[in-house]
């Protein structure tokens, strides 16, 4: 819609005119989504709604630091429990530690983190018995 409006046409007339022929020339009719009902029509009211819907289609996560980190040590916890060898165990448990480490330094803002570093050696004590175990079956 590169045409401007005359003057002297009322905008509103100018605009439903612009839209009639538009929906006339089939304009709207092969749009994502048309003829489907809108998704939670039925939801209360939420004046964000459209950014939490963009955030969730982007897969963005905002969580404050300290929750984001307890995701991400409970995450790499699960992932080295998979880990194929001691050194990526080792890794991934040294990586979580050192972030842990550095907001235990220096608090973030928001919730505190409740947690404390991963004892690396522990962990790959119970990874190796898991091993043997599994390896046993």
């Amino acid at each position: 819609m590169t045409e401007r409006k005359p003057p002297g046409v009322p905008f509103e007339s100018w605009v439903d005119r612009k839209i009639r022929e538009a929906e006339e020339n089939g304009a709207f009719s092969s749009l994502p989504g048309f003829g489907k009902p809108l998704a939670a029509l039925d939801a209360p009211y939420d004046d964000l709604w459209w950014v939490k819907d963009k955030l969730h289609r982007e897969g963005v996560s905002i969580l404050p630091p300290a929750l984001q980190l307890r995701k991400d040590t409970e995450n790499a916890l699960i992932e080295a429990r998979t880990a194929p060898t001691e050194r990526a165990v080792r890794e991934l448990l040294d990586g979580i530690n050192e972030r842990i480490e550095a907001m235990l330094r220096r608090p973030p803002p928001g919730p505190m983190l409740d947690r404390k570093p991963v004892d690396v050696d522990a962990f790959v004590a119970e990874w190796r018995a898991e091993r043997e175990a599994e390896a046993g079956d």
